[in-house]
């Protein structure tokens, strides 16, 4: 019955111009309802109704594709004219190292002389005291009877080395730091090891690189 009703429907939308429509009641033997807009069959029983005709508005034409805006053009500009005689610079090179100029002098390093008039390197301006061993006599004089130990205690004398010099100081503190390290024993192989290292750090930081 839902299909028929949808018929009549679409027949009374296309009827623009019709005054009046004939609907259709048509029940079978069965019971079952039909409604149409034409004669029932044989031996069905029929039932005629007259209904107003609607009027319909024609429909309109499909709507044309909208057509498309052209995307937006950037701005033209005159090309960018490059010298390919001269390359662009390296961004590494405007980032580049430090300059020795800015770089500070190495610490203040002191030459010190001994009672035996040798002479070593040392980075405190008052080394230690040390202890010279004397020689021990007996009371009649002889050494063979001496008894005890003594010593004498002496500080070595130390000047600072000037700053023109330094950089020289600080590169054979640096070989000599390293022998130590290399040719010494296992006990004292960690110790020399580090001192070496940071003279040699203390070379590379300061203005002594490159010299």
């Amino acid at each position: 019955m839902r299909s028929a009703l949808l018929v009549i429907l679409g027949c009374l939308v296309f009827s623009a111009h019709a005054d009046e429509v004939a609907i259709y009641r048509c029940t079978d033997a069965g019971g079952a309802v039909t409604m149409q807009n034409m004669p029932c069959p044989k031996g069905m029983h029929q039932e005629k109704k007259l209904m107003q005709g609607i009027t319909t508005v024609p429909m309109a034409d499909k709507a044309a594709p909208a057509k498309s805006t052209p995307a937006a053009q950037p701005p033209s500009s005159k090309p960018v004219e490059m010298d390919l005689a001269t390359p662009a610079a390296d961004a590494s090179d405007t980032a580049s190292a430090p300059s020795d100029l800015t770089k500070l002098p190495p610490p203040k390093l002191f030459r010190c002389t001994t009672r035996e008039s040798s002479t070593y390197v040392t980075e405190e301006s008052e080394p230690p005291e040390r202890c010279l061993p004397l020689r021990t006599v007996g009371l009649d004089g002889n050494p063979q009877t001496g008894a005890g130990n003594a010593c004498e205690v002496v500080r070595d004398s130390c000047a600072p080395i000037p700053d023109e010099g330094l950089c020289a100081a600080w590169k054979k503190r640096h070989d000599e730091a390293e022998v130590a390290w290399r040719f010494t024993r296992p006990e004292s192989e960690e110790k020399n090891r580090q001192e070496f290292e940071r003279a040699q750090r203390i070379l590379a930081e300061s203005n002594c690189a490159g010299r």
